[in-house]
């Protein structure tokens, strides 16, 4: 099976944030991209629900203000 991988665009909607974020984290070597074609970002879906868990606040049953 074929992981799904995914431009910054994509990560960035997926996650709910803005691109820059997005470039941010893989700069700070926080989730894991590749570059493709000397300057592309690609990002496995896979790297992103594992960045998604390790950085989980464990919220429980309590509501988040915001």
């Amino acid at each position: 099976m074929q992981d799904e991988i995914y431009t910054v665009a994509q990560a960035a909607k997926y996650l709910q944030v803005c691109e820059k974020t997005v470039r941010r984290l893989i700069k700070d070597q926080k989730l894991v991209a590749s570059r493709v074609g000397g300057r592309a970002l690609r990002i496995k879906k896979a790297d992103i629900d594992l960045y998604l868990a390790e950085h989980a606040n464990n919220v429980k049953g309590g509501a988040i203000n915001e």
